[in-house]
């Protein structure tokens, strides 16, 4: 009986993660001949889940991330083919969040943050001692929506 009320004790005490669900819906980028929908879920389960789909020209790209706790913290968890790429939380802020991994070759920061229908999300790090970054602004839009045709 002790045993199961520590462990309750340990539950009620842990902290619970960050609300992400400011992120959740489906937003969609129409800029330089290139469209880019991101779709983020709500909290499922203490997991956000991600998709992003790029289209320009001829190419068409995909990527999957999520959100969850990983060795008890927050994380922003790339998942492109091979190992995956864990960015854990490093800054919160309102719906600002920026997530950080030095050891990673680039990006080592990942950054969201929404503004009423405008999500942003920027990539940063540093490429042969240079700094880079890339960044992208979506509007929220409708499911499966689509960029105007030029």
């Amino acid at each position: 009986m002790l045993a199961a009320l520590v462990m309750v004790a340990q539950v009620v005490a842990s902290p619970a993660p960050p609300d992400l669900n400011w992120l959740a819906g489906y937003w969609l980028s129409c800029r330089g001949g290139r469209e880019v929908a991101e779709t983020w879920s709500d909290d499922r389960g203490g997991v956000l889940f991600g998709t992003t789909v790029s289209l320009g020209g001829d190419r068409v790209s995909s990527e999957r991330t999520v959100m969850t706790m990983v060795e008890g913290r927050l994380a922003f968890v790339y998942e492109p083919t091979g190992a995956n790429v864990v960015f854990p939380l490093r800054v919160m802020e309102g719906q600002s969040a920026v997530f950080e991994n030095p050891d990673n070759d680039f990006p080592q920061r990942v950054i969201y943050s929404r503004r009423a229908d405008v999500l942003t999300g920027r990539i940063e790090g540093t490429i042969d001692g240079q700094p880079q970054s890339m960044e992208w602004t979506y509007q929220a839009a409708e499911m499966n929506a689509r960029c105007p045709e030029s």
